[in-house]
């Protein structure tokens, strides 16, 4: 099975080198054509010029840079949109995913007869808050977005790149390769593998960036939200009308007061919060479906380096190749 191996990458200038030079070798020891998409999505270090370098210096390895910051799924997207060979293999930049365990992947890919296998690691590579806030994420995504192996899913993941034929229209800034790979198949599995510890820094996905995350996955791949805004609706509507009962019980009864106004604060205050969150909930969609309708890209590639794409496919209309010499494009790069 030929592989395209795609890495985004961000902050990670101290750990490419070692990377391709643990990665190189495991690829060319499978007898198999290859190759490595480096994608450099922004960042204010010097992780494009060890990237470019590094494209240079092998016959197999492409850099692409990103125009600006996009996120890490949008630069996997594009990293996937070029990729040529049969199987794409993702993994992250910071060491954590050994390639020595890419052939694993690869096995259980053929072996199962699957179309999208994931690492999982043999134990948590994260802290307590951090491993909790991922596991509701990938509880959410089962639950709400019908992402079968939600609980299974990885950073490192090995899948049939003719799988991206069901996201070749995914544009806009919110996007989630794992929600867009779901759209394409359900012959999904797991394997175990060894994780190490990250070579360098700190992970940028954070608690609360997670959160993000979610509620980006939410909204934008989900009518979840909008069902609970209806579900909590009828819950108010059902607290409401048992207070209306209990006023006119007290009113037939005689049991009444004058003033009446802790009834109805209540009421008014019930019913404002139902509505509030219904609207804001409203309003996170219709501005999702305007923000889409803007045309905002998905990635912007601004430089290349390394052999020729090839036989690469082309990416979709929102993908923009601006050419490296200078005199073409909008302007010198703003980071």
């Amino acid at each position: 099975m030929p592989v395209s191996v795609v890495i985004p990458c961000y902050r990670s200038a101290r750990t490419l080198p070692e990377l391709l030079t643990r990665l190189v070798p495991v690829l060319r020891a499978m007898s198999v054509p290859y190759e490595v998409i480096l994608v450099v999505d922004g960042g204010p270090d010097d992780t494009w010029e060890t990237a470019a370098e590094l494209a240079r210096g092998h016959d197999h390895v492409r850099a692409l840079r990103m125009s600006r910051n996009y996120g890490q799924h949008n630069a996997l997207v594009a990293g996937v949109r070029e990729a040529r060979h049969d199987v794409v293999v993702t993994m992250d930049d910071d060491l954590q995913h050994p390639p020595e365990q890419i052939p694993l992947l690869l096995a259980a890919l053929e072996g199962d007869r699957l179309d999208l296998v994931y690492g999982v690691s043999h134990r948590e590579e994260h802290g307590f808050l951090r491993s909790l806030a991922s596991r509701s994420i990938k509880a959410a995504m089962a639950g709400a977005l019908g992402v079968g192996a939600a609980r299974s899913i990885s950073a490192f993941r090995a899948f049939r790149t003719r799988l991206r034929d069901g996201f070749e229209d995914l544009s806009g800034p919110h996007v989630s390769v794992d929600v867009a790979l779901s759209w394409s198949t359900t012959r999904v599995g797991s394997v175990r593998v060894h994780m190490d510890k990250r070579g360098d820094g700190r992970s940028n996905y954070t608690v609360p960036l997670l959160v993000r995350h979610a509620m980006t996955m939410l909204l934008g791949y989900s009518t979840a939200p909008l069902r609970a805004a209806s579900y909590l609706g009828f819950l108010v509507g059902l607290v409401g009308l048992v207070l209306g009962g209990l006023v006119l019980w007290r009113f037939v009864t005689g049991d009444t007061t004058v003033a009446g106004f802790t009834t109805l604060a209540t009421m008014v205050a019930l019913f404002s919060s139902a509505q509030l969150m219904s609207v804001g909930l409203l309003g996170e969609y219709v501005g999702r479906i305007h923000g889409n309708g803007m045309g905002r890209p998905v990635y912007v590639v601004s430089e290349r380096a390394g052999p020729p794409a090839g036989s690469a496919l082309p990416g979709r209309p929102v993908e923009v190749s601006v050419p490296v010499h200078a005199g073409v494009g909008t302007g010198p790069d703003e980071r």
